[in-house]
């Protein structure tokens, strides 16, 4: 693999270059670490460039899902309000607008609940791969690599807490 190789340069690298006496530091071309760097960045699996898909998809499922409940609250409302020609119509026209209301916020909520379950597993997966990388590809050698999947881990976490923190409100919303 590729990346492994460019890690193993890395090492050569911090291996063989110059130490400063007494302080455990060394000197490195920066120009050859950063390159090497950038050729690491291009060689990484998919599963990064998927949490901005994840993100993006989670987004359009919710917005999604907010359009049809507010057409199928509309055409709730244009029912309801074509059928007030006479108290028998009215109140048939408010029982049918409740079963409509209750029918559409449980197939949003249904919605919401499947979207919620889907992308917590998708970042669950995501955080997954990311451990396994970081135990892979990354020893204490790279702490600020290791911080950086770290903080998107934290994010993860935070996009999972979020996702069933929003779950857990429409279960209340709901009465559930």
């Amino acid at each position: 693999m590729k990346v492994l190789e460019l890690l193993d340069e890395i090492e050569e690298i911090v291996d063989t270059s110059t130490g400063f006496p007494l302080t455990g530091k060394i000197m490195v071309d920066a120009q050859e670490i950063l390159e090497i760097i950038k050729e690491i960045r291009i060689e990484l699996p998919d599963e990064i460039q998927q949490a901005q898909w994840i993100k993006n998809e989670r987004q359009r499922i919710l917005d999604e899902a907010k359009r049809e409940y507010e057409t199928v609250l509309r055409d709730a409302q244009k029912q309801a309000e074509a059928l007030i020609e006479n108290d028998d119509i009215i109140v048939k026209a408010k029982i049918r607008a409740d079963e409509i209301m209750r029918m559409a916020e449980s197939n949003v909520k249904h919605l919401k609940m499947s979207t919620f379950d889907y992308i917590d597993s998708l970042l669950f997966n995501f955080q997954d791969k990311i451990d396994q990388m970081n135990a892979q590809y990354f020893g204490d050698m790279f702490n600020n690599l290791e911080k950086t999947f770290e903080s998107i881990n934290s994010t993860l976490m935070n996009n999972r807490n979020e996702i069933k923190e929003m779950a857990y409100k429409t279960k209340m919303e709901s009465g559930d």
